[in-house]
This record gives C-alpha cells, structure tokens and sequence, in this order.
C-alpha cells in the first residue's frame, strides 16, 4: 500500500497526516489549535509532511478528507484543498466525516478497551453551536481483535444527527466522546457517570486517515468530482430575533 494524505479543519484545529512507507511504518502527523489561521498554514503543512517522508503527491494512493460536519469555513477550505490537489495529481479522495473520525480514535480509549466484551456500543456528539450537537451512535465488535488491540474501526449506527442535546438518543451506549461532553455535560450526565464522559478528544487527521485505510481496502474511494460537504445543518446562524429570543 502506498501513502495516503490526510487533512482536517473541520474543527479550530488545522490537521494534515501522512501514512509512512510500509518500510517505515506509522504516520507522520501535524495538529494544532490555529482557528481562522488553517488556510496559511494547511498547504505549507501538507508540502513539509510530503519532504519529510521524500515524496510527491503522485507517489499517494489518495487523499483523504474530513467532509464534516463541522466549522462551516473550515469545511469548505479543507473539500476547496483537496479538490484541488486531487485533481491535480489525479488521486481518488476518501471523504471522511467528522464524528467518524473521532469514533476511530475512540476506539484506543481506555474506555473501550476495558467495556465489557457484550457491550460495544458508544456515543460521539459534537458542539454543533446555536444550542445544537450533532451526534451519533457507534457499535463495535470487539471480537474482532489480535494482541489486544482492535482490527476494526466502529460501524456507525445510521446517519448523523443534528439535534437538541436533551433529545441525544443515546441507546445502550457505555460512553460518549467529543466536544459536546464539555459544553453541555449536564444533559449527558442523566445518562451516565462524568467518569464515562470525554470531552477532549476531537476530529484530527490521524482519525480521518484510519478511515482512509479502512476506505481503501474496501475499494470506497471516490472521484475528487464527488466530492461534497457534509453539512447536515443548512442554517448555519442565528437570526437577530431568535438570538434575543434564548
């Protein structure tokens, strides 16, 4: 398998990861809180990881992106970049959304790891802003493992979902995952303990490109002309009046 780029800023972090060589093996990897300063820094970052492992676009099996849901701008910088990288170098995309990417994470958790085996069903919500999360529930075989670590990434459980965070159906999950956690965690708290609740750990390009990997293998790569936004909200601000209204 050869290399596969992978870039995010979806969120206030800018993220761009790059597959090694099966001779090397791992992933080198770039995360930062940078906020509205993504788009001076994601094409510097990319052309850096690429020099660093000695190689050009062109030497890639694809490239991989988080499509969202997310930061409206940073949504459309990170689709705007690989569209043009993709189309230039002729690489397949794979379009990874957001609460995916995090749940592939999540899956290294100590949460995880130690749930037991006849439970394998958690949750990843997100800070959709104007009093909203989007979220989903995620299920993962955990029979599915060699030497301990999981061989798997989660099976989402149906389309992600934008809604109140009372209205969160959280089903059997054990735990719950994502920025959400923080900004409303005394709704999550009627489901579960703070202890099964983690706040901090967001999208990055390290979980967009095991997405990636997975898409790969599974022959689900797309032409960079299909590659779209996943918005899941149209509206993406409040009217004056409804923010007088709250």
């Amino acid at each position: 398998m050869k290399p596969i780029l992978a870039i995010d800023t979806s969120s206030t972090w800018c993220s761009v990861a790059l597959s090694r060589n099966p001779s090397t093996e791992g992933v080198l990897e770039r995360h930062e809180l940078l906020g509205p300063g993504a788009s001076q820094h994601l094409l510097p970052w990319i052309t850096e990881l690429l020099q660093q492992e000695g190689i050009t676009l062109r030497d890639l099996d694809a490239i991989a992106v988080g499509i969202g849901p997310g930061a409206f701008t940073g949504v459309r910088l990170a689709v705007a970049a690989v569209q043009g990288l993709a189309l230039a170098s002729h690489l397949p995309v794979a379009p990874v959304a957001s609460l995916d990417a995090i749940a592939a994470i999540a899956i290294d958790h100590p949460l995880i790891q130690a749930m037991d085996a006849s439970k394998h069903q958690f949750t990843v919500a997100i800070d959709a802003r104007m009093g909203e999360v989007y979220w989903a529930n995620y299920s993962l075989m955990k029979a599915a493992q060699a030497g301990g670590e999981s061989t798997a990434l989660p099976e989402r459980i149906g389309d992600i979902q934008l809604s109140r965070p009372e209205d969160v159906q959280m089903g059997t999950s054990e735990c719950v995952f994502g920025s959400a956690v923080t900004q409303y965690s005394g709704h999550f708290e009627q489901h579960m303990p703070s202890s099964q609740m983690v706040g901090a750990l967001g999208v990055s390009a390290g979980g967009v490109l095991r997405c990636a990997k997975a898409m790969l293998a599974k022959g689900q790569l797309i032409a960079v002309d299909q590659l779209e936004p996943l918005y899941v909200r149209n509206k993406v601000a409040l009217t004056s009046a409804e923010r007088g209204a709250k």
